[in-house]
């Protein structure tokens, strides 16, 4: 059953944008397109597409030649399936978009699909053309909206093996202090602080400072060496431990990843060994009696 929608960006940008410039006069520097052999610039108007298909051979390809290819993608999203939402691998999924229903025709198969999908607990994959090719997507419900986040084709993830460290041993005391660190910092949402952009912050400071006349806040101090290997149980120790602060909670119950039952073992290990030395003494001590 079609469903007539709007595609509407679900996301915002805050973050601070620069312009480029040339520094000897402040003039802006702009990006022109520029045809090489009459050597002007070419108004949007002129630009068309084409493939490559050898340095001296261009296949010009329109825009309407794109919409109307025979695929039923084209002009449709298209859904080829129904899957857990834990099958999908996050590398594939991109940007989100909310589909918003297109009049008031579309508005009953449009809540019929939401609802359907919200009681399945499971996403749709789909296929859809954009920007001059097929995509893959997957649909989702937000709240009263169904999302469509682009995708990756599962050929356009590369595999991670060779980027496998070395083999290395890991204790179950280890395994079991990271475990601990984790549940501390579970939370049941992203909201706080700690989730902010302090950098978008940061950078206006320095924007409003230099507009003022002002000299640019400075940097505060590193609390660790720069460059300095850290060891990785330390490093989760303190994480914990500053996110703790900032809730205004106490660090004393922090749980040790560096174990101590090796050490006890060996100070019982040499205390055994200084009881047996004191007994043989005793023993070499004692008179040997005569037959």
């Amino acid at each position: 059953m079609p469903v007539p929608i709007h595609v509407v960006s679900a996301t915002e940008n805050h973050a601070i944008r620069f312009h480029q410039y040339h520094l000897d006069d402040m003039s802006r520097v702009r990006v022109r397109k520029i045809c090489e052999i009459e050597d002007r610039e070419v108004p949007q108007g002129e630009i068309g597409k084409a493939y490559e298909i050898s340095k001296d051979t261009l296949i010009a390809v329109t825009d309407e030649e794109l919409r109307e290819m025979p695929l039923p993608t084209a002009k449709a999203i298209e859904i080829a399936a129904f899957v857990p939402a834990a099958s999908i691998d996050p590398l594939q999924v991109g940007d989100g978009y909310y589909l918003q229903a297109d009049g008031p025709v579309a508005a009953k198969p449009y809540k019929l699909l939401r609802m359907a999908l919200e009681r399945s607990a499971k996403v749709a994959i789909a296929k859809y053309a954009w920007s001059g090719r097929e995509r893959l997507g997957m649909l989702r419900v937000r709240d009263d909206a169904i999302v469509l986040h682009a995708m990756r084709w599962p050929d356009e993830i590369r595999s991670p093996k060779e980027l496998a460290p070395d083999a290395v041993e890991v204790s179950d005391d280890e395994i079991e202090g990271a475990q601990a660190l984790i549940d501390h910092m579970t939370r049941d949402n992203l909201e706080g602080s700690e989730f902010e952009d302090h950098y978008t912050d940061a950078l206006a400071e320095v924007i409003k400072a230099k507009r003022d006349g002002h000299a640019p806040p400075e940097l505060p101090e590193p609390a660790s060496p720069q460059g300095k290997v850290v060891d990785l149980m330390a490093a989760l120790e303190a994480s914990v431990k500053k996110a703790r602060t900032s809730r205004g909670e106490s660090n004393a119950d922090v749980h040790e990843l560096h174990p101590k039952k090796k050490a006890t073992a060996t100070k019982k290990t040499a205390a055994k060994k200084t009881t047996a030395k004191k007994t043989a003494r005793k023993t070499a001590a004692k008179p040997k009696r005569s037959a």
